[in-house]
């Protein structure tokens, strides 16, 4: 960490100590916390920063290949090397969280537990951390919601009394992190003063809630995804011809992997629609045959929807139209829909089918799904097919259809999830992104980020039929949720 003098003088003095006294302030639950976040594989390269005398590193050691382990007080350091011995893949470094050594763009992931809060400017310490993450790595962070003990300064050489939640998200997006989460760990800090002046039984008394921020940086994605999506509306079908593998579902040529949209594999071989694996034959007749001629699904949210007369639907990547089309004939005249979609290849595809067909109540709008070009309040239900995996703020995603939508409305998001993380060279792979793959997220955190972004009631239905890119599981999945009719700030509770 970036320590104070004060910070400097508390450690070095504490540290033959240290692992009795955090003992007393939290447990080995936090550390669980924090690494089940993480989603870690067996070849990553991960840092401890403020790594004091191990706690975290320890938990590190068994599911990876390395672990830098990073503190500026010596004397901590010394006791990291005695406590870790029994491990050989640690490497030891004296350093600050304002100027870390090592280099850029050199981990997978970056952990600093109970460490912001003696950083004298945090939001530096969060941007040193991300500096050292290869994009699509991930940051953890452990650390005490705010709190009004202002003992913890005088005793333990605290520079913040805890944080708000909403303060570190904005620190992480500042920091240019995607798919942002602050939740519970459902562990606290439990500490009592020293300072008999302090008369009253609850000042003294401390039990604090800690929290587990995660976030990860950055791949850029987008413009590839709009090219490859490009083509695909100019072509026929799903957008696969031989040996293409621009749209959703198909696999790259030589590749074991099976489609992300599993039953439709056979027809996006074949260069035709996919909209019979996911439709019934009414439902395709219900629209315009160009849209039920070209579709990229990999499911039907529409079926778990329950659309009615009179209704304002949101379809969020609504590409050729199919979804809008289908939600345009169950609100009827009486409602609308908005689809929204950054691909101009697609907004004129879906614009010239809906006139052709002289559809009234569909509007087809440019637009980013992290930044939708709807106004606060105004939909009563949202849709999307097969898109947000494309995305890589999925977070914002959710948190963009959370504010556009009316207080008690509905979320029907079919999209493609898998078992368990990609390896990050996988991640950065723009043709499997563009492809429904490796843009695809862990299902648990995909949930995760819906729940963070306020909607409630999530329920999620998987389909019967998996692919498989590499030893990991992708498969589609419907999931529903709401909006709350009155929303407040989840409890923590802490253990």
């Amino acid at each position: 960490m970036s320590m104070t003098p004060a910070s400097s003088r508390y450690f070095n003095q504490v540290a033959a100590e240290w692992d009795t006294i955090r003992s007393g302030y939290f447990g080995e639950a936090v550390r669980e916390a924090a690494i089940a976040r993480s989603y870690l594989l067996p070849g990553m390269v991960v840092a401890d920063v403020g790594a004091g005398t191990g706690f975290i590193a320890a938990g590190l050691a068994p599911r990876v290949q390395r672990v830098h382990v990073i503190d500026g007080s010596p004397a901590m350091l010394e006791v990291a090397r005695r406590n870790l011995a029994g491990f050989d893949n640690m490497v030891y470094h004296l350093g600050e969280s304002s100027a870390l050594p090592l280099p850029d763009a050199s981990l997978d992931a970056v952990f600093a537990n109970m460490v912001l809060h003696h950083c004298p400017d945090p939001l530096q310490a969060i941007r040193e951390m991300v500096r050292l993450l290869k994009p699509g790595g991930r940051l953890v962070i452990t650390d005490m919601d705010a709190h009004p003990h202002g003992w913890f300064k005088d005793e333990m050489a605290d520079v913040w009394l805890g944080f708000e939640r909403n303060q570190v998200r904005d620190w992480f997006k500042q920091a240019d992190l995607v798919n942002v989460i602050v939740d519970c760990t459902g562990q606290s800090c439990c500490a009592q003063s020293q300072d008999p002046t302090i008369v009253d039984a609850q000042g003294r008394e401390a039990r604090v809630s800690l929290f587990v921020a995660t976030g990860t940086r950055r791949l850029a994605m987008r413009d590839g995804v709009r090219e490859a999506y490009s083509t695909a509306a100019s072509s026929s079908g799903c957008g696969c011809s031989s040996g293409e593998t621009s749209s959703c579902g198909c696999s790259s040529p030589g590749d074991s992997q099976a489609s992300c949209c599993g039953e439709a594999e056979q027809a996006q071989s074949q260069g035709t629609s996919n909209a019979t694996a996911y439709y019934t034959p009414e439902e395709i007749a219900a629209v315009p045959a160009e849209a039920g001629e070209f579709s990229l699904a990999c499911g039907n949210p529409i079926a778990m929807a329950a659309l009615r007369p009179g209704e304002v639907v949101l379809d969020i990547g609504s590409g050729g139209g199919l979804d809008s089309f289908l939600a345009a004939s169950r609100v009827g005249p009486a409602g609308k829909v908005i689809g929204v979609d950054m691909t101009p290849a697609m907004l004129e595809r879906a614009r010239a089918t809906a006139a052709k067909s002289n559809i009234q109540n569909v509007e087809f709008r440019q637009g980013q799904a992290e930044a939708l070009p709807v106004d606060a309040g105004q939909v009563d239900v949202i849709i999307s097919n097969c898109v947000i995996n494309l995305v890589e703020d999925k977070g914002q995603v959710f948190q963009e259809a959370f504010r556009v939508l009316k207080p008690g409305g509905r979320l029907e998001v079919s999209d493609v999830v898998t078992s368990r993380p990609f390896p990050l060279d996988a991640r950065a792979n723009g043709e499997a992104w563009s492809g429904c793959v490796s843009g695809a997220l862990p299902e648990q955190e995909y949930l995760d980020l819906i729940s963070q972004a306020g909607f409630t009631a999530v329920q999620v239905r998987r389909s019967q039929a998996a692919g498989k890119n590499g030893d990991v599981d992708l498969y589609s999945a419907i999931v529903s949720a709401v909006k709350p009719i009155q929303t407040s700030q989840p409890s923590c509770g802490c253990g």
